[in-house]
């Protein structure tokens, strides 16, 4: 009797310490140490935090409603915790551009574990410092300025009209794939040399299953979306190495490099920071990059102007105006022409302000930074939010809607306090100004020479990166073809 007490009573200790344990976690948790006063906020669930509230999608051209609830009732720099990081939100504009003025000093660009599963280790978004330059630097050879000018132009204008003219007289195309599939053909020729017709490797399909979970939930368990992205990522790193390991065994003479012999170059030196891991990351990263947000922002940009019919009154007056102006009708872009195309230059601007394809720009508290009477503890992340600036009334007027003269007038910068659709500070993106002249590039042949309709779909929702789940289905026919479209369905006419 006394025995079966003394267990009675040592369960109920173990149970009770264990109950004092949970507790005091749970406290911790919500009451995380600092030595001044953090942002208010939650942290939510223990591990879980506010994760899935995150991640819930949403409709239409807006902020999360998860972003905007914590503004109401917190105002706007807040805490939480996502997918297990303790996180500092910033929708203030003045106290984002101090984040990117101080990179390198009280910041530096950290994205979460799952990020750097995803990207790679060795990803030039997360590199820092003189590698982060190195890298940079590299790509810049490949985009810069004097490479689009001497070289690019003509490869893009190339494959925007060659794959205008396939989709002119169809009678639907699903226009945000198609245009995907066409960047990525280009990405991946002028990276890798690659051409999906003359390869047995899939490499578009790779990337695909990569993007399927590419936003989701860190849950690497088979069958878990997390799990396809990163199963998509093992396939494609591994045809990308096999080219290299090709391209190093039988290297091949020709007049014009590609990227990846540049990179084969840098790994040849001596003393070079390039390694085979790092050139794996940076090419891998590098192929998406060059389809995925291009595309989203390609799509959307015509999609805007479709439902403005002023904007594509003044864009085809714009274009037109190009064509007279030249000697030769039948000649190509010129850099001159490009820099020229200023009504053109507001509307991309003005999608990608709207676009908000990157929903979080994160960096990694270095000091503690004490900021509006509060004080982010070193090791805390911040994480910038683009749209909360982008949507703000005090930024923008009315600035849901979709308007290009907004920009009229102002020196249109890849990045400034209140526009950060590039990225900012000295991380604003290295392919900013290419992906700026393809979308102009594709516009101008689009306008000049053709006419199209909305067939169906073109819903946009967010999780929190921009998906169309029921796709952008439109006709495309040539301004001189007057006959009547083959479906009675569409909304629209252009």
């Amino acid at each position: 009797m006394k025995s079966n007490s003394l267990m009675l009573a040592l369960l109920s200790v173990v149970v009770s310490a264990v109950i004092l344990c949970i507790t005091h976690w749970i406290y911790k948790w919500r009451n995380p140490k600092c030595n001044g006063k953090l942002p208010p906020g939650s942290m939510g669930f223990p591990l879980l935090g506010e994760t899935i509230q995150f991640f819930a999608p949403y409709r239409a051209n807006n902020i999360s409603p998860f972003i905007t609830k914590k503004m109401e009732r917190y105002g706007s720099i807040f805490k939480t915790n996502l997918v297990g990081h303790r996180l500092i939100v910033s929708t203030d504009a003045g106290f984002n551009s101090f984040i990117f003025q101080q990179e390198g000093k009280l910041f530096q660009c950290c994205y979460p574990k799952s990020f750097n599963e995803i990207a790679g280790r060795e990803n030039m978004v997360s590199a820092e410092g003189f590698l982060h330059k190195y890298l940079r630097n590299l790509v810049m050879n490949l985009v810069g300025n004097e490479s689009m000018k001497q070289k690019l132009i003509p490869k893009v204008e190339k494959m925007v009209c060659e794959h205008l003219q396939s989709w002119c007289g169809q009678a639907c195309i699903e226009f945000r794939e198609a245009v995907a599939k066409m960047e990525f053909g280009f990405g991946a020729k002028i990276l890798l040399s690659y051409s999906e017709s003359k390869s047995s490797k899939n490499l578009k399909q790779a990337y695909a299953d990569f993007q399927h979970g590419l936003i989701s939930f860190p849950l690497n368990i088979p069958g878990t979306a997390y799990w396809k992205c990163l199963q998509g990522r093992k396939k494609a790193v591994e045809i990308i190495k096999s080219i290299l390991e090709e391209r190093r065994a039988t290297p091949r003479e020709r007049q014009e490099k590609d990227f990846l012999d540049l990179v084969i170059e840098e790994i040849k030196k001596n003393g070079s920071l390039m390694t085979e891991a790092i050139a794996l990351d940076l090419l891998f990263i590098l192929v998406f990059a060059a389809f995925e947000t291009t595309s989203i922002a390609l799509t959307l940009a015509v999609k805007n102007v479709c439902e403005h019919p002023k904007v594509l009154e003044e864009l085809t007056k714009e274009h037109e105006a190009i064509l007279r102006n030249r000697k030769n009708i039948e000649s190509g872009i010129t850099w001159q022409e490009y820099k020229s195309m200023t009504f053109t230059h507001t509307v991309i601007h003005e999608t990608v302000r709207l676009a908000n394809i990157v929903p979080g720009i994160f960096r990694k508290v270095l000091k503690d930074v004490d900021i509006k009477g509060y004080t982010i503890p070193a090791g805390w992340i911040v994480m910038v939010c683009p749209p909360a600036v982008h949507m703000n009334p005090k930024q923008y007027d009315d600035p849901f809607t979709f308007n290009p003269w907004r920009w009229q007038g102002q020196e249109l910068n890849a990045g400034s306090q209140k526009f950060m659709g590039f990225g900012g500070g000295p991380r604003l993106c290295a392919g900013a100004e290419f992906s700026k002249l393809q979308m102009a590039i594709f516009l101008h042949h689009l306008v000049t020479k053709y006419r199209w309709r909305v067939i169906k779909g073109g819903d946009i929702i967010r999780i929190p990166a921009v998906m169309f789940p029921n796709g952008f289905h439109i006709q495309i026919l040539e301004k001189n073809i007057q006959k009547d479209a083959t479906t009675t369905e569409s909304r629209e006419t252009v």
